[in-house]
């Protein structure tokens, strides 16, 4: 969802150390899902395998259940901010 003004909205939250941290992650999975995914765009062999021998469809499964778990904590914040924004319209009298 993007907002009036073209901005998409925030999926870092910044912790009380001043890290941008996604939302659902700590901040260890932040930075090993960053990783992840900057291999990935990158098209290096980087993916291929991991500095430790890790082959390529582990670190694809890692980086889908570090999104899922971001994803499903994403759509639950997003939720909730909508439902903080509702107004009380209870004071209109509509007859």
């Amino acid at each position: 969802m993007i907002d009036q003004n073209n901005n998409a909205p925030r999926r870092y939250f910044v912790d009380g150390a001043g890290r941008r941290v996604l939302i659902g992650l700590s901040l260890e999975e932040t930075v090993e899902f960053e990783r992840l995914e900057e291999r990935a765009a990158s098209g290096s062999d980087g993916l291929r395998t991991h500095q430790s021998g890790e082959p390529a469809k582990m670190q694809e499964a890692r980086w889908l259940e570090l999104y899922a778990k971001h994803s499903e904590a994403w759509k639950a914040w997003m939720a909730q901010s909508r439902a903080e924004r509702v107004v009380d319209l209870s004071f209109v009298n509509y007859s």
